[in-house]
């Protein structure tokens, strides 16, 4: 039930665009519409309530960015009151009354003596205009001309950051939005006080008004006397004023509190506790000063006395305190004194080891600390080792140990993938629920915690278990929590393989198969290839989803072709061409046919014309609109077949083949491109498709 009912509270936060843009248009049709006086009761109490959040909301405000909104709020809150203003006007004047809530006010503040309202009213909008709001509008022009001046300043120290590594690239474009928000606020503050102050002037207008209209009309035209109209008009146009003037006033105390709040970890209350009355010194001083009045003649004893004994105690408590925190910093010092003894007495390759990032490892919040637990059957650590089995066989290569570790920083339900210490994928667990992956409809019949399945970014869902039986009889598939995790892993590893093979794991092949091919690694290396070049012709195997399993093959092509060229991408196409049905395999359909997207003649030459080489390989050096065309033409055709789920892949000819790879690696990670040279003659080619330029 109460999951059903957050449900729906999300759907009405979801439609609060709609919700204000009905609030500013009712508040528009108020100054055209009269309102009975119920109604105008509701809306009085609903200003008041809405002032009052406005103020506790800058209380516990941290920074300006958390309530950036509050420029606009002014402008609308101040609308309202208008609005509410005209409305009680109107009723005053046609009815002589306008409601309880101002009647209430206006007894409850004047009594039988509307001159006193009348006072306590004009106080209010002084303090209002010349004290608050005078010094908020002051301090927010100021605030933004620094703010803009400073900027320059701010974007130059956010990018010394960035380029000495104490902060990455997202937490710098998260900086300099924030210091482009925080200037837009205090200039659209700098113009909103205005409106406040616009807002008394009109409020003290609106009163003299009513009071004039009020004692003109029913006095003139119905015949009352006059200094009864003066009494009635005199407390309801009070009231009135009251009833605005003190929302008003709460939302330019609240715009003065928010301007000039500097940036805080902690809420106002907290900061002011601790600033204020956080100094033992202070307390004590003070305390003395407080009785030393209460001692001397003609001022009160008891509350000088009360205070100074107060003011007293708290400070002997801070000293308490400030002693506490000094024997433990104290003895801080000393534990990390003697862990940097200890750490100095261990040997430099212990030091160095313990620097090194693993390969991969896994890091897991506290919550799923139990899927490493090797006493369970269904354990993280037995996955891997098959995980590790499954890419020797499937990709020939040897992992290294998977490290797992529990990170106290990430949340109790997030886990994180790591290649070579840097994140590379990460997702969430609910060990106590099932993961339900959408057939294809387009919602779930379950009440559970959408998510994405992390590995293939599927729509699904997190469902406790008593729902599992009926979401498997309804189609869907259901995972467990451990191989949600496992799927993904294994994903990640083999979308990274190619980072994972080092020269020592390179070598460590080699090793394997030394015994029984022994001539063949002994002729290739190190006379006609070294050791790292033949590694980065395995890795361009792995970065196009060729397994290296067949590294016989692969070393006896590189030795017929090695001493031809040194050119890792010349010979890796060498490699493929020796392992052509490794490379069509995965692609055929069912049929054993492959189904090919080609090229226009026009668009290969012109690629084959603007071919340059550089470090990182051969590419197309085309005009952007070129590209654009090419793209475009691809994306429809390659949406359009995996939408019909037809296998396919993109054949060029041999000398074009890597340098449009390499084009088209970060906007079709998942097309292969084949040459002709790499289809065996004995399989049949399907045309399914034409690329053009």
């Amino acid at each position: 039930m109460s999951t059903a009912f957050w449900g729906k509270l999300e759907k009405i936060t979801g439609s609060l665009d709609v919700i204000v843009a009905f609030f500013v248009m009712a508040i528009l049709a108020m100054i055209i519409i009269p309102l009975p006086s119920g109604l105008l009761d509701l809306m009085l109490v609903i200003n008041i309530a809405l002032s009052i959040t406005i103020l506790l909301l800058t209380l516990f405000t941290k920074n300006v960015l958390e309530f950036s909104t509050f420029p606009t709020i002014l402008l609308i809150t101040t609308m309202f009151r208008l609005a509410l203003n005209i409305s009680s006007t109107r009723l005053i004047l046609t009815e002589g009354e306008a409601g309880a809530v101002i009647e209430t006010f206006a007894n409850f503040v004047a009594g039988s003596n509307f001159v006193v309202g009348a006072v306590i009213f004009i106080i209010i909008v002084i303090i209002q205009m010349m004290v608050v709001t005078n010094g908020s509008s002051r301090v927010s022009e100021v605030s933004a001309r620094f703010t803009l001046d400073a900027m320059p300043g701010k974007q130059m120290a956010i990018d010394a950051d960035l380029n000495s590594g104490l902060i990455n690239e997202e937490q710098a474009k998260k900086r300099r939005s924030d210091l482009e928000r925080e200037t837009q606020f205090f200039g659209a503050m700098d113009g909103a006080s205005k409106f406040v102050k616009g807002d008394a002037m009109a409020g003290i207008i609106i009163t003299v008004i009513n009071l004039i209209g009020g004692v003109a009309i029913h006095s003139l035209q119905n015949g009352m006397p006059i200094m009864e109209a003066l009494m009635t008009f005199g407390k309801l146009t009070i009231g009135d004023g009251l009833v605005s003037q003190i929302p008003s006033l709460l939302i330019s105390v609240a715009s003065g509190i928010l301007v000039t709040r500097s940036g805080s970890l902690k809420g106002f209350g907290s900061s002011m506790g601790e600033e204020l009355f956080g100094s033992s010194k202070v307390m004590m001083m003070l305390s003395v000063i407080l009785l030393l009045f209460a001692i001397m003649p003609g001022f009160p004893t008891i509350p000088f006395l009360l205070l100074g004994v107060l003011s007293g105690a708290a400070g002997y408590l801070l000293m308490e305190n400030e002693k506490s925190q000094k024997t433990n910093q104290k003895a801080k010092e000393m534990r990390s004194m003697a862990a940097q003894r200890t750490k100095s007495e261990k040997t430099v390759d212990e030091s160095v080891a313990s620097f090194q990032v693993d390969p991969i490892s896994i890091e897991i919040g506290y919550g799923l600390i139990p899927i490493a637990d090797e006493n369970q059957d269904n354990n993280l650590m037995s996955h891997i080792t098959t995980i590790r089995k499954q890419s020797a066989h499937e990709l020939g290569i040897l992992l290294s140990p998977i490290r797992i570790r529990d990170n106290l920083q990430l949340k109790a339900n997030d886990y994180v993938i790591k290649i070579k210490g840097n994140v590379i994928a990460r997702g969430e667990l609910y060990l106590d629920k099932y993961m339900i992956v959408d057939p294809g409809e387009t919602e779930f019949d379950f009440d559970g915690i959408p998510t994405k399945e992390p590995a293939f970014g599927l729509d699904a869902m997190w469902v406790n278990e008593s729902d599992r039986e009926a979401a498997d009889l309804r189609g869907y598939t259901v995972v467990d929590p451990i191989t949600v995790l496992v799927t993904h892993l294994k994903e990640t590893i083999y979308k990274s393989s190619y980072e994972l093979l080092g020269r020592q794991e390179v070598k460590q092949l080699l090793e394997g198969i030394k015994d029984k091919y022994g001539v063949v690694i002994d002729e290739l290396i190190p006379d006609i290839l070294r050791l790292g070049e033949v590694q980065k012709v395995l890795q361009n195997l792995l970065k196009e989803n060729i397994p290296i399993n067949d590294l016989v093959t692969i070393l006896e092509t590189l030795a017929d072709y090695g001493n031809t060229t040194k050119d890792s991408e010349m010979l890796t196409e060498y490699v493929r061409q020796a392992l052509k049905r490794t490379v069509v395999k995965p692609y055929l359909n069912e049929q054993d046919v492959l189904q090919v997207v080609t090229i226009l003649p026009d668009t290969e030459e012109l690629i084959t014309r603007s071919i340059q080489k550089s470090s990182a390989g051969s590419i197309p050096i085309l005009q952007p609109d070129t590209v654009t065309k090419i793209f475009d033409s691809i994306t429809a055709i390659h949406n359009q077949l995996s939408a019909r789920g037809i296998p396919h892949v993109l054949l060029a000819s041999p000398k074009v083949r890597p340098a449009l790879k390499n084009l088209l690696t970060y906007n079709f990670p998942d097309l292969a491109v084949v040459s002709l040279n790499e289809v065996p003659n004995d399989v049949p080619i399907e045309t399914v498709g034409m690329i053009e330029g």
